[in-house]
């Protein structure tokens, strides 16, 4: 009984103690200086007439190609369906208040891992609904489609494939802010092995798991609480199912949109699983690899970006959830 008694005691002492650490860091971040500010590119534009665009286009100029004309701009910002999608952006976006303090946060937390990143001019526009590239981050430069993230169900977005738009709302502006982030930081894998890229998406995750502590582990991998319980309940038979076909050290072309990029479902070709796995089931896998990975070995942050996939897994100690 007393064993029992000092078991308990000790795992209540490393959650408080992990607790009042991990509250210690957040109060370090949090005096991290960073001012942000989401300029309304979208509210400027509907707003334009042949007097004013100059100097709009004198202020982003990175948002005028030279190519098309004055008159070109003033016929885009009273098209029917320009005036349409401002109208429906106003509706959800009145004002960007929380959205920036949240940036604000992201920034900071960035900032402390790697002080060398800058904080970026943040401006938000409308693109037609253009979903490959929600987020742009382009040198200092960070560009938010607002039109992007009206909510899954908003009729601009009819015809888009579910497993797409499930993610055109608010709650995944952020997660996709830091995924442009971790691209940065993160190096494309040196070789095209199954395994290099699974550890290629773990890092990129574990990225966003420190950027993003107070967003769901579910919503950073843009799941639903149900997709990612999933995801939980059946790693072991996942992992399993790697190895089992040997697929680690394949450079097979297919495995890549099969487990790893979205789509409506990962492929296993089984029946009884094809029809409840969330798709990009490789990037949860290479996700679990590096978080063993860290925790088991006495390496920073730096160290483990510069680190090459085979390192990473032969010493992580990586053992699937039962």
């Amino acid at each position: 009984m007393d064993i029992i008694r000092f078991s308990k005691f000790a795992i209540v002492f490393c959650v408080f103690t992990s607790c009042v650490s991990e509250n210690k860091l957040e109060k370090e971040i949090t005096k991290i200086p960073v001012e942000v500010k989401i300029e309304r590119f979208d509210q400027l534009f509907a707003k334009v007439t042949e007097e004013t665009l100059p100097e709009l286009k004198e202020g982003f100029p990175f948002l005028f190609p030279k190519q098309y004309s004055d008159s070109t701009w003033i016929k885009r910002a009273n098209d029917t369906l320009q005036i349409e999608i401002n109208r429906e952006v106003k509706k959800t976006f009145p004002d960007l208040l929380s959205e920036e303090e949240d940036l604000r946060s992201l920034l900071q937390h960035i900032k402390y891992y790697f002080p060398e990143v800058t904080v970026p001019r943040a401006i938000a526009i409308t693109s037609d609904v253009d979903y490959r590239n929600k987020i742009v981050l382009s040198g200092n430069l960070l560009i938010i489609s607002l039109d992007t993230y009206l909510g899954e169900d908003h009729y601009f977005y009819e015809g888009i494939q579910a497993y797409l738009k499930r993610n055109f709302k608010k709650s995944q502006i952020m997660p996709d802010i830091a995924t442009m982030y971790a691209k940065q930081l993160v190096e494309l894998p040196k070789n095209r092995t199954f395994l290099a890229n699974l550890i290629y998406y773990g890092k990129e995750m574990y990225l966003k798991k420190i950027f993003l502590p107070n967003q769901s582990d579910a919503e950073k991998m843009g799941y639903s609480d149900e997709q990612y319980a999933w995801l939980e309940a059946n790693e072991e038979q996942i992992w399993r199912y790697f190895i089992d076909r040997q697929l680690l050290y394949s450079t097979g072309n297919n495995l890549m949109p099969r487990f790893l990029y979205p789509a409506p479902f990962s492929k296993f070709y089984l029946e009884e699983i094809d029809k409840e796995a969330p798709d990009r089931v490789g990037q949860y896998i290479g996700w679990r690899i590096v978080a063993s990975y860290m925790k088991n070995n006495n390496v920073s942050l730096r160290q483990l970006l510069m680190a090459d996939a085979e390192t990473i897994f032969n010493t992580s100690k990586y053992k699937p959830a039962r």
